[in-house]
């Protein structure tokens, strides 16, 4: 059991770190370093892309949508 807290520790600590990471890039792409900044890439298109499907998917983008959150709390 210790062996599974600990695993969920580490996951939630790394969950934590990309989150982080995520926001920066989307500081970086509105200060408008452009995409060459380093693990930036064109984070703002993607989030804009991923907005869009999941609008065009209806019920199923709302329910995909509701999915994500939930592993966010």
């Amino acid at each position: 059991m210790k062996m599974l807290a600990g695993f969920t520790t580490t996951v939630k600590s790394l969950t934590s770190v990309v989150i982080a990471l995520l926001g920066l890039g989307i500081v970086l792409a509105l200060l408008g370093t452009g995409t060459d900044a380093p693990f930036v890439g064109n984070i703002a298109q993607n989030i804009i892309n991923l907005v869009g499907a999941l609008g065009d998917a209806g019920i199923v983008g709302l329910i995909a949508a509701l999915i994500i959150l939930g592993f966010y709390k």
